[in-house]
This record gives C-alpha cells, sequence and structure tokens, in this order.
C-alpha cells in the first residue's frame, strides 16, 4: 500500500511539472499579461489563497459535495432499482434515454426564477445534469451480472437483503465509482458557469470577477486553485473506491 502512494506521489509530481512546463511555454510564446508565469501565479496563489481563494473553494466544494452526494444517493438507488425490476426498467429507461442527451444547463434561469438566487438553484442544476450518470451506472451494472451468480446465491437460501449486500451493490460499486469520477468533473464545470449568476462567493464568480477586473494573476490563481480542488477529490474517490471494492485490487495483483 505504500508502494502504491509513493507511485501514485511520484505520478501526480510529473504530471503537475509537464503541465507547469506547457503553462511556462506558454507564458514566453504569449509575451503578455494575459498568461502570467507560474512562479508569479503560486506566489500570489499562497499569498491570497487563507483569506481570499480558501472562501471561494469552500462555498463551491460545498455546492458541489452536496449535488454529488444526492446524486449518487438517489441515482444509485434508482438504477439499482430498475436494473432489477423489468417492468420499472420498461418504463423508466425510454425516459432516461430522451431526457439524458438534453442540455440541461440552460435550465438554471428558470430554475433561479423558480428557486430563488442561493444556492439551491445551482445544486439543483448540478443533479439534474450528473444523477443520469448514476442512473445509468448502476442499472447496467446489475444487468451485467451473470444469471449463473443469481443461481449461485439463491441456492444458498439467501434473503433478498443479502443478496443485494453480498452480490448486486459489490457488482454496481465499481462502475458507480467510475460514474462518480466523471460526474465530479462534470460537477466542477458546471459550478463554473451557475457561479456566475447572482453569486458573491464560489470559485467560478472569483475567476470570472478577475477576469472583468483585469486582474490575470488572480484570474490563473483561481483557475489553479479550481485544479486543486479537482486533484483533491479524485484522490478521495480513489482511496473511497479502494477501501470499498477491495476485490478489484486482489484480482490485479492476481493478474500481474
Amino acid at each position: 500500500m505504500k508502494k502504491l502512494s509513493e507511485m501514485r506521489s511520484v505520478k501526480t509530481f510529473y504530471a503537475c511539472l509537464i503541465v507547469l512546463l506547457f503553462w511556462y511555454v506558454m507564458h514566453l510564446a504569449v509575451g503578455s499579461a494575459v498568461i502570467p508565469s507560474p512562479g508569479a501565479t503560486i506566489k500570489n496563489f499562497i499569498a491570497i489563497f487563507p483569506r481570499t481563494l480558501a472562501l471561494h473553494l469552500l462555498a463551491s466544494l460545498g455546492r458541489v459535495l452536496a449535488a454529488v452526494a444526492v446524486s449518487l444517493l438517489l441515482g444509485s438507488l434508482i438504477g439499482i432499482w430498475i436494473g432489477t425490476n423489468k417492468k420499472a426498467d420498461s418504463l423508466v429507461t425510454p425516459i432516461l434515454y430522451i431526457l439524458y442527451p438534453i442540455p440541461k444547463i440552460a435550465f438554471l434561469p428558470i430554475l433561479m426564477i423558480l428557486l430563488g438566487l442561493g444556492n439551491l438553484p445551482k445544486i439543483t442544476l448540478i443533479i439534474i445534469i450528473i444523477i443520469f450518470q448514476f442512473i445509468i451506472a448502476a442499472r447496467d451494472s446489475v444487468l451485467e451480472i451473470p444469471k449463473e451468480l443469481f443461481y449461485s446465491v439463491l441456492s444458498l437460501r439467501l434473503g433478498r437483503m443479502d443478496i443485494y449486500r453480498h452480490l448486486i451493490i459489490p457488482a454496481a460499486l465499481p462502475k458507480i465509482f467510475t460514474a462518480l469520477r466523471i460526474s465530479s468533473g462534470i460537477s466542477i464545470s458546471i459550478i463554473f458557469f451557475a457561479e456566475n449568476f447572482a453569486s458573491t462567493y464560489g470559485i467560478g464568480y472569483y475567476i470570472m470577477n478577475s477576469w472583468v477586473m483585469v486582474n490575470y494573476v488572480n484570474m490563473f490563481s483561481g483557475i489553479l486553485a479550481l485544479s486543486i480542488l479537482g486533484l483533491l477529490l479524485f484522490r478521495c474517490i480513489d482511496l473511497l473506491e479502494a477501501r470499498s471494492c477491495r476485490w478489484l485490487k486482489a484480482g490485479k495483483n492476481f493478474i500481474n
């Protein structure tokens, strides 16, 4: 476990160096204050983070976590339900296929009219966009369980709840974690857009406000903060998956 953690740290460090190098090359190539140097941005980031950036970042993080938590719970439950119920699948899945491609981000003005100008419309917007990821991931993972496995657990005379606990939920978890990664990235993109309307706190608001004020160092400091937020979320998801799906690691070790 320690060796794996060290390898991930080395890979993260390597990736950061590549990004910083590309950033520096772009800074030299453009030769304008529009793209400040990585050094100046990092120095400014450290200076403004405790009193300014941290507040905006926490506001965005709270909205993202609330939306992801609700979507994860409701989406997984609905997906498992329609995956184990043919009638529900035949009724709900066609509706999902119609609603899923709709660009729901356009509903933000309607949500703000109906729900007000606070956090609720922003959180709701994220939910109605990413919940489909969890529903479809959970549904597909349940439908992919071989019938032989159901026959095996039924032969053991396990109760319904035990079947969910020992077969259905473990089978659905890997795809749900994949949906969680995808949805986290989408959520950060959505919150960046949503915080540009009727907001005074949030990393999206801070970045765009810095752009309007022609303070590009602050703008890039906000982008850096957003990138770090995404990295930390992905690392947390990796840790949760490693603890929740330990059989996946055992399978990989066996294959290797």
